[in-house]
């Protein structure tokens, strides 16, 4: 599941780079990465993780799975330094290793335990989420820079993160029939595309790392929080301790990542806003993209 992940997040990198900037919330991006092979591949290979994940969340608490999937940030930046060249500052690299540091305490304290189901409150709940999440991506798609990559990838995460709660007690269906008549199964399917044109957006915005790490984050607490108090999740004994120290270095990786992400492709059909600082537009200057 993490190799895949950080394939996948990859690969939808390099197509959101060769696809002309969306300065907004516009369905059509997808249709347009679906251009790219990369894209689909890439696709392909996400599809392949959350399957992993949700066979995984049926014994598995979701604080452990979502956690995990945020490793595949690891591998994503490992594969773009070694084939796409990227350059990672040093801050951005201790603050990668801070997350992983969170990662690792969150694994460590996960019990499995068996999935409670959510009733009639939860499936609304996970409606109004997904009508909260079209509105502020409306606003959110019109940030740009590293500051746009994150927001836009904190709301995609907030999106996995409630196609992963409702996919929890949806791992434990016993025919293919309770599953095709839950509602939670198009909930599931809606959060995700919903999630996956928010990703799309925050890679164009410039900062792979930055756009995963706040997918990965913002995925993870959510979840884990709904988790632990509706369905089930359990804790090992005298290790909650791990589980508020994991979020914190979490949330701080995520928030420092926001303010040493540097751009990693630049679309050349962008215009420079005039008010750009000049830093900004040097550092994209030094990595045009390759049509």
């Amino acid at each position: 599941m993490i190799a895949a992940y950080g394939v996948a997040n990859l690969l939808q990198s390099v197509a959101a780079a060769r696809t002309d900037l969306h300065h907004g919330f516009q369905p059509m991006l997808l249709l347009r990465l679906g251009r790219h092979k990369s894209y689909l591949v890439g696709v392909a290979c996400q599809c392949a993780g959350f399957a992993l994940a949700f066979f995984a969340r049926r014994d598995l608490p979701l604080f452990l799975v979502q956690s995990a999937m945020a490793a595949g940030l690891g591998v994503t930046t490992i594969l773009g330094v070694l084939i796409l060249k990227w350059k990672l500052p040093r801050a951005e690299v201790a603050l990668l290793l801070a997350l992983t540091v969170g990662i690792a305490a969150l694994v460590m304290a996960a019990k499995p335990a068996p999935s409670r189901q959510l009733g009639t409150g939860g499936v609304i709940g996970l409606v109004a989420v997904l009508g909260a999440l079209a509105i502020l991506g409306f606003f959110a798609g019109r940030l740009r820079g590293a500051p746009g990559s994150v927001v836009l990838g904190s709301l995609s995460g907030v999106a996995f993160g409630a196609a992963a709660v409702a996919s929890r007690p949806l791992a434990s269906a016993d025919s293919f029939a309770q599953f095709a008549t839950d509602p939670l199964s198009y909930l599931l399917i809606a959060h995700s595309l919903v999630g996956q044109l928010l990703l799309g957006l925050a890679m164009q915005r410039g900062s792979t790392t930055a756009a995963v790490a706040a997918m990965d984050a913002a995925g993870a607490v959510p979840a884990a929080v709904v988790g632990l108090l509706f369905l089930g999740d359990g804790v090992w004994p005298h290790r909650e301790w791990l589980v508020a120290v994991g979020f914190v270095i979490t949330l701080a990786g995520v928030i420092g990542l926001s303010f040493y992400a540097e751009p990693q492709h630049h679309h050349e059909t962008e215009p420079e806003p005039k008010h750009a600082a000049p830093g900004l537009a040097l550092s994209a200057a030094r990595r045009p993209v390759r049509r």
